[in-house]
């Protein structure tokens, strides 16, 4: 999967595609969305569309990748224009090719913490996270 990472960050459309099966699922729930094919995906990351050059992709840090047979975990920082996204995905892999995935995307301190609860947690500072 860190090929994959690495060929997204450098917006190799084509390398993305050669490890994404022609029939692949990806699903994002957290925007409720799911994406049905190779070429599917590969155009949203590769942001075709009305709203293509809008969104400058900074590079992609990877920060951890746990795998056991066929499911592949990793958890990626990504900066994109004044934001820096954070996603934890769980991949399916078969024959090197990505078939399936959940993804969940998020900012860091986006979801801010109900105050009934500030009485058990205490504030975790915004950044990246330590192997």
């Amino acid at each position: 999967m860190a090929r994959l990472w690495e060929r997204i960050g450098a917006r190799d459309w084509n390398g993305v595609a050669a490890l994404v099966a022609e029939d692949a699922v990806v699903e994002w729930p957290v925007s409720g969305e799911r994406i049905v094919g190779r070429a599917n995906f590969v155009a949203v990351l590769s942001d075709e569309g009305p709203d293509a050059g809008e969104r400058s992709v900074g590079a992609v840090e990877v920060l951890h990748i746990l795998a056991d047979g066929d499911l592949v975990v990793t958890e990626v920082e990504i900066p994109e224009d004044h934001v820096l996204y954070r996603a934890v995905s769980l991949w399916t892999v078969r024959d090197g090719e990505v078939v399936a995935a959940r993804e969940y995307w998020t900012s860091p301190g986006q979801d801010p913490a109900p105050r009934w609860r500030a009485g058990y947690v205490e504030p975790l500072a915004v950044e990246r996270v330590a192997d």
